[in-house]
């Protein structure tokens, strides 16, 4: 066997999906609610009965799920806005590395309804949620410190009030009397 002269053959995006779904015996229709595609459309990618994905959204939703970068499929053209990956989301990922969690067992973890979701807030495209409740499902599947939590909403919650142009060193007294007064009520158990 020659291998000298053999050329290395990369490993074509479809292929690269359905051994990744192979190997985490990850089922497609799960896949497809994970990355906002329908079930028909992961199994035409997979068999390459159409050409693979060129849409950024799919793509980093994929590369998401897959936790690979996703420039290492050849489709990628990146995009011309940038993301913002905020402390929240380096936490989640930080603490899911901690406990050996992968991205697809975090997402199963979630209703189905909620995943994409959850895809579009590790990929940098959608914010941490404001509502509370929320926080507390993901922290939940985490067993994250309650403490933590809050203070990731808090910071979020004064980001969204300075964005709608609120002065929050003018307002100082206010906001720190409401984050007391949430503060409290929240990790009441209420």
């Amino acid at each position: 066997m020659k291998t000298k002269n053999k050329t290395i053959v990369k490993e074509q995006s479809s292929e690269k999906v359905a051994n990744f779904l192979e190997k985490n015996a990850l089922h497609k229709k799960d896949f497809a609610e994970m990355i906002g595609v329908t079930l028909s459309y992961v199994y035409n990618l997979i068999d390459n009965t159409i050409p693979f994905s060129t849409r950024s959204t799919t793509l980093e939703r994929i590369a998401t799920v897959m936790e690979i970068e996703p420039e290492e499929f050849e489709e990628y053209k990146i995009p011309q806005e940038p993301f913002l990956i905020d402390d929240f989301v380096q936490y989640l990922r930080s603490e899911m590395k901690e406990q050996g969690m992968s991205v697809v067992t975090f997402l199963k973890a979630f209703p189905r309804k909620k995943r994409l979701e959850i895809v579009d807030i590790l990929r940098g495209s959608l914010p941490i949620p404001i509502d509370y409740k929320e926080l507390q499902m993901i922290a939940q599947i985490l067993d994250l410190d309650t403490n933590e939590i809050y203070n990731m909403w808090e910071r979020r919650m004064k980001q969204i009030l300075e964005t709608n142009g609120m002065n929050l060193s003018a307002n100082n007294i206010l906001t720190d009397k409401i984050f007391d007064c949430a503060k409290k009520y929240l990790l009441s158990g209420n």
